[in-house]
């Protein structure tokens, strides 16, 4: 029985299939992170949604809005037919309707479907009745069959293509919307599922203010580089705002700007480094929000995970900056999380004849997170604190034995039948090629790429007193990263 989940996110909608146990991810093309944003044009006669209104977003922004989701009520938006603007409300069922009928038009009528919201429509009882309510109506003017409504953080960690991780600590989601981040603490139950307990939304931080200001010290780089001032025309703003969204999204370590006139061409080289440093404050207000919540719930930082949806993931060095806070398990979740796990949870739902009975659930149930798996090694990169700079590491050790890292692209570690550089001790032997791990050497600097324990969108610097953690089954081992000038210190294993 097929059953369809939805990722209402106005920062990237998404939606995958569930069927027979086997999930389907994507659905339709343009989805992923900030692939179909929520948001809806109107110029007093014609209306559009999603990605044909985000073609106007910086051309015509009076006549755009990106609040129809985060601002889901009967309120009245600025856009409509002239003199009888339209409730968000209406926005937003115009948009789900158009992006059910894309979804619709590749899977067939779903016999199920499971909604994933955000987390700030369910903040209290109040907000709840408003939100859930107005989705209810639509799902119902839509003919959706639902099975239930979830919050979206609880229904990614029900994804089969997360990573395992420790479910009897506390769980950090951290992801980013239109209009700001949002934390949700889980913690675990006596049976197994890990439940919402804590929920905070930090403001200003979200992608419609991100977006924005990068557009913005771009724009003005390159008018310091070429004299070209790209904000004096709609259409070419657009066309910047559209290569700097291409830019945060590829993770590429540069990106070729190039604005075309029809009489001359306009050019400018910027770094992920630059990228970086204008982000720079959103990644401390992210941290700031984290610690405020652990704060909130009982003090200092517990041992937990800290898991990172594929949107927040899109900014450069956050998961370094929690890490270096003292965060250091971060697992790194794929686009569409929330899709994928509402659409596996629906499938142990059943639909209701009343629509009102439409569950509201806050839990991922134990049976749906993910279990260790007994052929691969779970690694993670600790972050040390440092007050300064660090060093770039000379060596790599493990349980006494080091080797030096100069001298090659790639640096391998793993169990000896795959003659690494650095080999596991021998308990790590039956974890094959499951077991190994490449570093990188690229622009002078040592990188864990994506690994085999996370799905992040941006490599690792790794430094001196960095440490990697191991684990297969009940072994467990570290890795450590170390500056040493005397390497006659160092006892070499080749």
């Amino acid at each position: 029985m097929p059953v369809l989940g939805l990722e209402l996110c106005d920062a990237g909608f998404e939606a995958a299939l569930s069927r027979e146990g086997a999930s389907t991810y994507p659905l339709i093309e343009g989805g992923g992170p900030l692939g179909c944003l929520g948001l809806a044009f109107h110029d007093g006669k014609t209306g559009c949604y999603g990605p044909e209104a985000e073609k106007f977003w910086y051309a015509r922004p009076k006549q755009v809005t990106h609040e129809a989701w985060s601002r889901l009520s009967h309120e009245t938006s600025p856009l409509g037919p002239a003199g009888r603007p339209l409730p968000y409300s209406q926005l937003a069922y115009f948009f789900l309707k158009e992006y059910c009928a894309r979804v619709t038009a590749v899977t067939g009528t779903p016999q199920k479907a499971v909604l994933a919201v955000p987390g700030d429509y369910l903040l209290d009882a109040a907000t709840e009745e408003e939100r859930i309510g107005l989705l209810l109506g639509m799902a119902a003017e839509l003919k959706l069959p639902l099975a239930g409504i979830v919050d979206m953080a609880a229904a990614s960690l029900c994804d089969p293509r997360i990573d395992y991780f420790d479910s009897s600590l506390p769980l950090l989601m951290i992801d980013i919307h239109l209009r700001g981040a949002e934390l949700t603490l889980f913690q675990p139950e006596a049976d197994g599922r890990l439940t919402r307990r804590d929920f905070a939304k930090v403001a200003h931080i979200g992608f419609g203010e991100l977006l924005r200001h990068i557009t913005g010290t771009m724009a003005n780089r390159f008018l310091r580089h070429t004299t070209f001032d790209i904000q004096e025309d709609g259409k070419t703003g657009q066309a910047f705002y559209n290569q700097t969204k291409e830019f945060l999204i590829s993770g590429v370590m540069g990106f070729h700007y190039q604005i075309n006139t029809g009489t001359r061409t306009y050019e400018l080289i910027a770094t992920r480094d630059q990228l970086a440093a204008d982000l720079s404050g959103f990644n401390q207000a992210v941290l700031q929000g984290a610690q405020a919540i652990f704060k909130k719930s009982g003090g200092r930082s517990p041992r937990c995970t800290v898991a990172l949806t594929a949107r927040a993931d899109l900014l450069p060095g956050l998961a370094g900056v929690l890490q270096a806070a003292g965060l250091s398990r971060v697992l790194h979740l794929p686009p569409g999380a929330a899709a994928a796990g509402a659409a596996r949870l629906g499938a142990q739902r059943e639909t209701r004849d009343e629509i009102a009975d439409v569950p509201v659930e806050l839990s991922a149930p134990a049976s749906l997170l993910p279990q260790q798996s007994a052929d691969r090694c779970i690694v993670r990169l600790v972050k040390a604190r440092r007050p300064s700079p660090a060093r770039r590491p000379s060596h790599a050790l493990c349980e006494g034995l080091g080797h030096a890292l100069d001298g090659q692209r790639v640096f391998t570690i793993g169990p000896a039948a795959l003659s690494p550089d650095l080999t596991l001790p021998e308990e790590f032997d039956a974890s094959g090629p499951g077991g190994q791990v490449l570093l990188e050497q690229a622009d002078g600097q040592w990188w864990l790429p994506g690994s085999l324990a996370s799905q992040a969108n941006e490599r690792a610097l790794i430094e001196a007193g960095d440490r990697l953690t191991i684990q297969h089954g009940v072994h467990q081992t570290e890795v450590l990263f170390a500056y040493c000038p005397d390497t006659a210190l160092i006892r070499h294993h080749g």
